[in-house]
């Protein structure tokens, strides 16, 4: 494949591996496996879950529900508060497929009730400690206010949470210490609804990833782990070599001087998600592209972004071995939103991966 601007490359033979894995992982825990489907939003990668077995799956928005939908999942938990400005398209959706929504406010559930008229089921968002939405486990009145709605199509059938604090765990004691935390912030609102029938619905990469066991929860909802990334890779989520992302760059000048590299492909094609290295923010790390794929080259790595240019400060060995016109390559902080900002991307063999389409 000629390479000649910034591209977005996808080792499938390694995605399918991490969805085996994470399929196996589940099995063997004994919960249900519904991933989440945000980070490479394609139908194709969508076939590689149904592959696995995999039927039961999770989105972050309606548009995204009714996109796979119409690829042939018909189990979707749309992972994001209902918007009462999409009643219209939910019910719709709920007449086509079993669809989940979350709730964590009276006010939502009761607007559902009235503006959604077919069958659905809810979960109860809960606040397992990130601190962005869910309602907390000791409040026991709004809890009792979202146990049954008005309309007897809508069903509650369980809890969820999401434990983006986990990312902050750096490694397997600080996942377990976070898992432990969510079982007790599901556990409370589990005995004030005297409710022993609901199901836990528990999602992140690290924690899915560093963990084996999650007693207390009968569902995992990874996403990030189809691909993995650097940040993950700085986690102990995944070792180098479960990365299956890489984007390609064009090398359009050098500055010995400098110690850097310019690179074609900036911040509307890898975002600006980055991680603190020694005090060093790091846009993403510098790889070898090869014919099966990547390879680890040294320790340069992407310093400073812009719209389209990447500045890479680079090593001696580096400096001494780049020409302009070279492509390298760069393991992406955050696959999800450098997945979403491209839209489409390369497998290895050449093939070409349209994202859903957002327009």
């Amino acid at each position: 494949m000629i390479i000649t601007k910034p591209t977005l490359l996808v080792n499938e033979k390694i995605a399918r591996a991490n969805i085996h894995r994470m399929v196996q992982k589940a099995k063997n825990a004994g919960v249900q496996f519904r991933p989440h489907m945000k980070t490479h939003q394609s139908s194709i990668v969508g076939e590689w879950y149904k592959e696995e077995g995999v039927s039961k799956i999770t989105v972050s928005s309606v548009d995204m529900a009714i996109y796979f939908a119409d690829h042939g999942f018909e189990d979707i938990t749309i992972a994001f508060p209902y918007n009462l400005l999409e009643a219209s398209q939910i019910e719709a959706l709920a007449k086509r497929v079993m669809l989940n929504v979350l709730i964590e406010s009276p006010e939502s559930l009761e607007h559902m009730a009235t503006h959604v008229r077919a069958k659905l089921n809810y979960f109860i968002k809960v606040d397992i400690g990130t601190h962005r939405t869910g309602i907390s486990p000791d409040n026991p009145k709004l809890i009792h206010s979202l146990a049954r709605s008005t309309n007897p199509d809508h069903q509650l059938i369980g809890l969820l949470g999401h434990a983006g604090h986990s990312y902050q765990a750096n490694d397997k004691k600080g996942a377990q210490k976070i898992f432990k935390e969510s079982q007790k912030a599901f556990k409370k609102v589990i005995a004030e609804l005297g409710r022993t029938d609901l199901i836990v619905s528990y999602g992140d990469t690290p924690t899915c990833s560093l963990l084996d066991e999650f007693p207390g929860v009968n569902e995992i909802r990874p996403g990030n782990f189809v691909f993995y990334d650097l940040m993950q890779y700085g986690f102990g989520s995944c070792d180098f070599n479960d990365i299956a992302v890489c984007m390609a760059c064009p090398v359009v000048a050098i500055h010995k001087d400098r110690k850097e590299v310019i690179v074609y492909g900036g911040a509307v094609h890898f975002s600006k998600d980055l991680i603190n290295v020694g005090g060093k923010r790091n846009y993403g790390l510098v790889v070898k592209l090869n014919d099966s794929g990547w390879e680890s080259l040294d320790s340069s790595y992407m310093s400073k972004l812009s719209q389209e240019h990447g500045t890479i400060s680079a090593t001696k060995d580096l400096l001494a071995s780049v020409k302009v016109g070279d492509v390298l390559g760069v393991i992406p902080v955050h696959s999800c939103l450098t997945a979403d900002v491209n839209g489409y991307f390369y497998t290895l063999d050449g093939q070409h991966i349209r994202m859903r389409d957002k327009k």
